[in-house]
């Protein structure tokens, strides 16, 4: 049965954003619904992200319906009144114009929220203890919080409300690169240790791979 600890870690109201909406054409699986140690990978990083995150938005598009039944399946009858309250499901009809239209898509429905926490569907095996450990590391000095190891940089990234303004308006061609070289953003790098965050499961052949 899940427990949220977020309150002792951060008063901060913090939403987490998945990403779930491509086609993951790379791969000979739905990448949202490979598993890693006997649970879809979305279905894990839902588990970590709810110890810290108020709410969860999942940002749907290539079989949409069947990942929102998949998920609500999964989960035990113990918990699934309580994270169903939780849980929040956006579709992204452009979902085929890349990956920043579903960033705006999860973005649209985090207006009640002071932070969010951006994370890709590919990074299921970040350990539980880098959430509240990254959560920790919100400071109103900044509005994008992203890990580093070794000095690179790593994902998932903490974005500040005040710059949500800034991607809902860019075009849907533009990527966060572009928007995190604009002056108004004020980065803060955590040296974390954890190598996970360079987790990118794009392929059958990084899947394999996978510990």
């Amino acid at each position: 049965m899940y427990q949220s600890n977020k309150s002792i870690l951060n008063p901060k109201k913090i939403y987490g954003v998945i990403l779930s909406a491509g086609l993951s054409g790379r791969m000979k699986k739905f990448k949202p619904l490979a598993e890693y140690k006997g649970k879809t990978f979305i279905y894990n990083i839902i588990l970590k992200l709810s110890s810290v995150c108020d709410k969860i938005i999942v940002v749907t598009g290539f079989k949409g319906e069947d990942l929102k039944n998949r998920i609500i399946g999964d989960l035990s009858v113990d918990d699934q009144a309580e994270m169903i309250k939780k849980l929040l499901f956006v579709q992204n009809e452009n979902y085929k114009k890349g990956m920043f239209t579903s960033l705006q898509t999860g973005l649209a429905g985090a207006k009640e929220c002071h932070w969010i926490l951006y994370h890709f569907v590919d990074q299921p095996g970040l350990p539980e203890k880098f959430y509240p450990d990254f959560i920790n590391e919100i400071d109103d000095n900044y509005n994008w919080i992203q890990p580093v190891n070794k000095e690179q940089k790593g994902h998932p990234i903490l974005i500040q409300k005040e710059l949500f303004g800034l991607i809902l308006e860019a075009t849907d061609n533009s990527n966060l690169r572009e928007i995190s070289n604009n002056p108004k953003v004020k980065k803060k790098f955590w040296e974390c240790g954890y190598e996970e965050i360079f987790q990118d499961i794009d392929t059958e052949e990084d899947y394999q791979m996978l510990d």
